[in-house]
């Protein structure tokens, strides 16, 4: 999976999470807040690799 691929999925869970967040505290549910605050830092992860990957690449050209 390239870096464009790492920070397109994260940033995709990471707006999912956030959604979940918002649904989970709107409708009193701490399950579903919990399950997004994992997928946002999952994503947040993921984002990282990305630009890490990216790092990388750049120092070896």
């Amino acid at each position: 999976m390239g870096s464009t691929a790492d920070k397109a999925k994260g940033l995709a869970n990471e707006a999912v999470g956030n959604v979940k967040q918002g649904v989970g505290k709107a409708t009193d549910n701490d399950k579903l807040r919990a399950e997004g605050v994992i997928q946002e830092k999952k994503g947040e992860a993921q984002q990282a690799v990305g630009k890490t990957k990216d790092a990388v690449k750049k120092a070896t050209e």
